[in-house]
């Protein structure tokens, strides 16, 4: 039984190396390569997407220069504010400048701004537009638009109670008239987005451009190792093609830049956040990697996913998701859209976990003391299970002395002696005299093994955890504990359980158990403290379930054995006469 345990144990830390091993992804591209920007052309000719069935670009050639008829004499910016999100708008090129997450500071405590700030001016922003001719490109880009809205002195519009529009337009006398449309809910991270673009008689269809995302917190933080740190995913290329979702790391971006199809979201993403199309139909989605210098520090760089999406005609009420990646949030935009969290191949599990940590949430309003709650209830689920468990190993420790004795009178033959088959015979049969399935302890055992891995797909990736105090000494449950109380305790509390856990006298056996507390330790010194929490207090209720049913079947039977004197004078006299003897 304790080989099968021991294998248990064994097969859970190997998929758990391999989970973080199979779903870590590469780390960016070398800036050497990166910075290159592919186009259409660089695509391998296996990979190369076909055209997309649009209207044509017609790009007429342009006057050197072209006096401006509807546009703004300064610069200026444009604040809009929801009840989420503070946007704030440049009028040259009609662009995104910031976009603030109200409810979701950074590690200064200032509202997350998914813009990534001091980029190179050769770096379009969000809500660029670009089109084949390049000089036209440039028009749409740094032109000064006039702001259609009536809004108020301080260039604010109001988006918190209603919802509101903001609309740039722009005209010159080479035929050029842009007109681009943004408009926003109060609770919402989507902004819904219209751009026209003629020239002359020729109605354009441009592509629309991201650039580099999605933050300076995402594109400064790396992935993180197995045993030395908690995971952050960095910036890389998602897109759902209508059957699956799939996510490209930056290094891979280089082997085909570009996808296209009815694609139900399309974007870049990282470890809790995200900026996508939703729903934008039969599109072209077109990525690169690129390194840029950190503002004020030129030695030091930021590694993003940049990215730009064309549509099959002219984006008219194309919506945009930028924000978080939480699941009610995505649930409420699109009910596929939920699929950008990696909750990996347990998130059949992760899903439903993640409802009933947010119901016991809203009982406890603390998600340490909901992840405790939460802990205790599934145990409670699971007690018939481990009961199962503890008694199934009584049963075999029972019949370890029994065991033994078959397996020493053929210890001698070798292993591909047939008479060997005996012994297998003999211990069937002991089994079913004594009612005793061997594999009963161990399968209960490893129907535990997926609710932890979900429960650390859950506690690793889930953005409701992210900040969550706990108190005392942990004020975030999704990162590791500072001072590594829990992972001590849990190991603690896990070498506890293996020593009143029924077992056979072999010592060796004993001791290779004995070793999984401290593997098992180290690993969790990296995982999220409440992973940590999670698995101490499911320790701990172990332990009382374990005690409680030892207390219920009674203690283990002593098996005594004889000195060896002993049990030579009694056979001395076996079949004889008391005279005799």
């Amino acid at each position: 039984m304790e080989r099968r345990v021991l294998l248990a144990a064994v097969l859970c830390f190997l998929v758990l190396y391999g989970y973080q091993a199979l779903f870590v992804p590469d780390e960016p591209a070398p800036a050497g390569s990166s910075s290159q920007s592919p186009s259409a052309s660089s695509v391998p000719p296996s990979v190369q997407p076909p055209a997309l069935t649009a209207d044509p670009v017609v790009a007429a050639p342009r006057a050197p220069t072209a006096a401006p008829l509807v546009a703004s004499s300064e610069e200026r910016e444009v604040v809009v504010e929801t009840a989420v999100v503070r946007a704030v708008f440049t009028n040259r090129g009609a662009r995104l400048k910031h976009w603030l997450l109200k409810n979701y500071p950074d590690a200064a405590g200032k509202p997350i701004d998914l813009v990534p700030s001091g980029l190179p001016a050769d770096q379009p922003t969000p809500f660029s537009l670009r089109v084949e001719d390049a000089g036209l490109t440039h028009t749409l880009n740094s032109a000064l638009y006039e702001v259609a809205n009536p809004f108020n002195p301080q260039s604010r519009i109001d988006a918190t109670t209603a919802p509101a529009t903001l609309t740039f337009q722009y005209q010159d006398t080479s035929g050029v008239h842009v007109r681009k449309q943004f408009r926003f809910e109060p609770d919402s991270f989507v902004v819904v987005f219209s751009a026209s673009v003629t020239q002359g008689e020729s109605v354009l269809n441009p592509e629309i451009e991201w650039g580099p995302g999605l933050s300076d917190l995402g594109a400064t933080s790396g992935g993180g190792s197995f045993f030395t740190g908690n995971y952050v995913q960095p910036p890389e290329a998602i897109y759902h093609t209508g059957e699956d979702v799939e996510r490209v790391a930056a290094a891979s971006l280089g082997e085909q830049p570009a996808y296209e199809g009815n694609l139900r979201f399309a974007g870049t993403d990282d470890h809790y956040f995200i900026a996508a199309a939703v729903n934008p139909g039969q599109a072209r989605v077109q990525y690169r990697a690129l390194q840029l210098p950190m503002p004020g520090d030129a030695e030091q760089q930021r590694h993003y996913v940049s990215h730009s999406i064309r549509l099959a005609k002219a984006p008219e009420g194309v919506r945009f998701f930028i924000g978080p990646k939480a699941f009610s949030v995505l649930k409420a935009v699109d009910g596929e859209f939920v699929r950008a969290i990696n909750f990996g191949i347990f998130a059949f599990l992760a899903v439903p976990l993640l409802g009933a940590l947010q119901w016991v949430y809203g009982f406890v309003g603390n998600y340490g003391l909901a992840i405790v709650v939460l802990t205790i209830l599934i145990n409670l689920a699971m007690s018939p299970l481990r009961h199962k468990t503890v008694v199934s190993m009584r049963r075999m420790q029972e019949l370890q002395p029994q065991l033994k004795s078959i397996q020493d009178r053929y210890k001698d033959l070798k292993v591909t002696d047939p008479a060997r088959q005996k012994m297998n015979t003999e211990v069937m049969n002991l089994y079913r005299e004594k009612g005793v399935n061997p594999a009963s302890g161990c399968v209960p055992m490893l129907l535990t093994m997926p609710v932890l891995f979900a429960f650390y797909s859950l506690l690793s990736q889930a953005i409701e955890l992210r900040g969550a105090d706990f108190g005392l000494w942990i004020h975030d449950l999704s990162a590791k504990d500072p001072y590594y109380i829990t992972p001590l305790l849990m190991g603690a509390t896990m070498f506890w359980q293996q020593k009143i856990q029924p077992t056979s006298a072999d010592p060796a056996q004993a001791r290779v158990m004995l070793i999984m507390p401290v593997v098992f330790t180290a690993m969790f010194l990296g995982f999220p403290s409440g992973l940590a929490i999670y698995y101490f207090v499911s320790n701990l209720w172990n332990i009382g379930q374990q005690y409680f049913t030892i207390w219920m079947i009674g203690p283990a039977p002593v098996h005594v054995v004889r000195p060896a004197a002993e049990r030579r004078a009694k056979n001395v006299g076996a079949g004889k006469t008391d005279g005799a003897r």
